[in-house]
């Protein structure tokens, strides 16, 4: 039961003298908004980059277990943890809610200077229902679960139970309530996940018998005049699978979209989306932060839906998820794939702003926020388990303590589209950026061939004839259009401190190819600002 002595007891938990309870909702809420060429979150009326860490799934069940992980958060230059919420915790007993464990970790998050971001274990988590309450778990007649195509029963709750949404909406409804009173005037709180990496699994579609009926039945009105009404603005993907069923504006799943998993796939799509975006729309009514579904991508070991969760919001559905979710505000992908600049792509259109709430945490998890900020103009970005890492110095850790520095600059240029980014592997180790009447040549460093395995970076213009360069494993090199030859003014390592520049050595000779251009070196994270200058 929700009480004031629960939130107290989970204030005492981590040394805190109260928890205020309740706050008044301001109207300056976390909120997306479009400046420019991108679109920022906005916090406390301020863009806000979240350079964030998801912990492991059962961390945030104790807070006495995550005593200690605050401040090893902190160490690795975080400014936000991403961190579940389950439903059989919240809500124990049907009607009974528990919110000890959500004001203690945002009565955390505050005491260390951490955002949050909560991840809503509702009804699935990675696919399966693992995390709804034991009165949803045990009671299979009112709360009907997914079937494969031999008849059994899945541990996987049907997206056709309206008692399983409507339980689920109101559990979340209440959720968000709670966090309006507690919250609502500090903003702790930025985004909502809602659910996780939902899809079948072990089969591309639910074969219950109602779902079988409603899969032979008509596809959706509301789905087909979604397509209809932006047939032209469509995913390429979806669109070339509704053009080469025939393009029909009615008709059953099959007839409109062609037999085979991939229209299984669009069917468990669009059943997911309506559950989940009442789920979402349920929320928003008590406390309307940004909100956002989050996907398992299909894989190159599993490329078939059920090998990967069956209708989630894999890039090429989104449009199917919009249609019936208005109520979520993006979508995201969890990386753990090579062909990360892939998959930010495909997330990253149609008015989709990137971010990135799962990714691996090695060398490659430090390098790829520099990309996904700087090329696609990400709002957030978040290695898995981050609370696995080891203390003191890590590759991430020294990658987020630069970004940290300049994210406000990475903002403003998001926005004015002056930023840009690049990752270099041995297969891909040159690419070329244009920007500022110049064009950059990006390269892995070595003389007779590349000495390093992998560099990224990151490049702002900051003014005329002149860039900021940050990243690892680098050498960047500038020709101006027109025929002028470029020639380096000057090249200053250097840091922000307190949002002013504060220059370090200045760079020549060797530092920099003797005029050649700007190298920044693989063992370390690194930034230069260098002016230019054309002579003929």
């Amino acid at each position: 039961m929700q009480t004031l002595t629960l939130a107290f007891r989970a204030a005492a938990i981590l040394g805190l003298a109260a928890l205020t309870l309740p706050a008044q909702t301001d109207a300056g809420l976390p909120h997306l908004e479009r400046t420019g060429a991108a679109v920022r979150l906005i916090v406390d009326g301020s863009p806000f980059l979240a350079l964030g860490g998801e912990l492991h799934n059962s961390s945030s069940s104790s807070l006495e277990y995550m005593a200690p992980i605050w401040g090893k958060l902190v160490a690795l230059h975080l400014n936000t943890v991403i961190t579940p919420l389950s439903w059989e915790l919240v809500e124990p007993s049907e009607g009974h809610f528990d919110f000890t464990l959500v004001d203690g970790l945002i009565q955390g998050a505050r005491l260390h200077g951490l955002r949050v971001i909560f991840l809503w274990f509702g009804s699935w988590k990675n696919g399966v229902s693992t995390y709804v309450p034991i009165w949803v778990k045990a009671d299979s007649s009112r709360f009907p679960r997914a079937h494969d195509g031999n008849g059994k029963a899945l541990e996987i709750l049907s997206t056709l139970s309206d008692a399983a949404r409507d339980a689920d909406a109101r559990a979340y409804a209440a959720l968000m309530r709670h966090i309006r009173e507690v919250d609502g005037r500090d903003h702790t709180v930025l985004i909502m996940q809602v659910e996780n990496e939902v899809g079948v699994l072990g089969d591309s579609r639910d074969r219950s018998a109602v779902a079988n009926q409603a899969f032979n039945g008509p596809v959706p009105r509301g789905l087909m005049d979604y397509l209809t009404e932006h047939k032209n603005t469509l995913i390429p993907e979806l669109r070339k699978i509704w053009d080469d069923a025939g393009g029909k504006t009615s008709g059953s799943w099959l007839e409109v979209f062609g037999k085979g998993p991939h229209t299984d796939e669009i069917f468990m799509g669009w059943n997911y989306a309506r559950y989940v975006g009442a789920v979402a729309a349920a929320g928003k009514v008590e406390y309307p932060i940004p909100m956002y579904v989050n996907a398992w991508l299909e894989q190159p070991f599993s490329p078939n839906p059920g090998q990967y969760p069956s209708g989630g919001p894999q890039p090429r559905l989104i449009d199917v998820w919009r249609a019936a979710a208005p109520a979520i505000d993006f979508y995201s992908p969890d990386i753990y794939v090579p062909n990360f600049a892939e998959v930010c792509a495909g997330y990253h259109r149609g008015g989709n702003p990137l971010f990135i709430p799962e990714a691996v945490r090695d060398q490659a998890g430090a390098d790829n926020p520099f990309y996904a900020f700087g090329q696609e103009d990400a709002i957030g970005y978040s290695p898995f388990a981050i609370d696995s890492l080891p203390d003191g110095d890590t590759p991430l850790a020294a990658s987020y303590a630069l970004l940290a520095q300049i994210a406000p600059l990475i903002l403003d240029h998001q926005a004015a589209g002056t930023a840009a980014g690049v990752l270099l592997d041995k297969k891909h180790d040159q690419q070329k950026r244009h920007m500022g009447g110049y064009t950059i040549d990006l390269a892995l460093p070595g003389r007779n061939g590349p000495s390093a395995d992998h560099g990224a970076g990151l490049i702002l213009q900051l003014g005329p004839d002149e860039f900021l360069v940050a990243g690892r494993s680098l050498v960047a090199s500038f020709a101006a259009d027109g025929g002028a030859e470029t020639g380096l003014a000057s090249v200053e390592e250097g840091q922000f401190v307190n949002g002013r520049w504060v220059p370090g050595r200045r760079l020549n000779g060797d530092e920099i190819l003797s005029g050649k251009g700007v190298l920044l070196p693989a063992e370390r994270y690194h930034m230069a600002r260098v002016r230019l200058y054309r002579y003929r």
